[in-house]
């Protein structure tokens, strides 16, 4: 494996040519992240490994990756090395090149419009990332890692998928034949805290006579049809409607994907 390394030729400290943002991994990093991705693989039983105390477990497979790092003739810089051994964990622990998107808390919508493409909204405006996964095959590992997880399946013979991340965000993938560029992945995070009606009236979404005016109107059990274009804010509203909701009531909600966090 030490020859396989020091052919792929990494020029430590070079300052990337195609855009990227400083930080990021090169393709010949990348093709490295994968080879000692591999040799954890060969080397050591994954599974077992998350059984581990997630502290325990994260601790011990760092100190591994930059063993191995360290046994490769290659020149990577101090940066680089903790770079390609933080993505390597998260190859191992989370879901890849997304990881950092989705510990991002001003990230709303992350979508990979291929394996080349990334996109994030952030307050509103979409904006595209530097990040990238190796090829196709990479990004169908994070995909199938994902559906998994939820004893779904995406392949040819079932190229569209809808599930959900642990902390409820929403994920949809088309894969082909039914994406001719390669996979699609998108992923609509909802915040852990829902706003509240006090929170609404603070931002000057509505004012407290409109909301006067929806309370009152829930508590008469009148029929309230809620519509909007996507983040327009239709489910931050239905929480809100549903806190006025008598505890002593049956609520009973019908929901394609389960989004609403009802206060009773």
């Amino acid at each position: 494996m030490a020859g396989q390394l020091s052919n792929l030729g990494i020029v430590a400290r070079q300052q990337p040519e195609d855009g990227r943002a400083p930080g990021m991994l090169s393709r010949q990093a990348q093709d490295l992240k994968s080879l000692v991705h591999r040799d954890l693989i060969d080397k050591f039983d994954l599974d077992k490994l998350m059984l581990m105390p997630d502290g325990r477990a994260r601790q011990q497979l760092l100190g591994v990756i930059h063993q191995l790092l360290s046994q490769q003739e290659v020149p990577l810089s101090a940066i680089e090395r903790d770079a390609l051994a933080r993505d390597v964990m998260n190859e191992v622990f989370g879901l890849g090149p997304l990881e950092p998107l989705l510990q991002d808390p001003a990230v709303n919508d992350i979508l990979v419009n291929t394996c080349q493409t990334v996109y994030v909204e952030k307050n509103g405006v979409l904006e595209k990332t530097p990040v990238v996964f190796k090829d196709d095959a990479h990004l169908m590992h994070i995909i199938d890692k994902i559906v998994s997880g939820v004893g779904r399946r995406v392949d040819e013979s079932s190229p569209m998928v809808d599930a959900r991340l642990p902390d409820g965000s929403r994920v949809n993938v088309i894969v082909p034949p039914l994406a001719v560029d390669g996979p699609i992945l998108s992923i609509r995070r909802f915040g852990s805290k829902p706003l509240s009606a006090h929170d609404l009236i603070a931002k000057g979404a509505y004012t407290p006579e409109m909301l006067e005016v929806l309370q009152k109107a829930v508590r008469a059990r009148l029929n309230i049809v809620v519509s909007g274009g996507t983040g327009a804010g239709k489910t931050t509203l239905l929480n809100v409607l549903s806190s006025f909701i008598s505890d002593k009531e049956r609520i009973v909600t019908i929901e394609d994907s389960a989004e609403l966090q009802l206060k009773q």
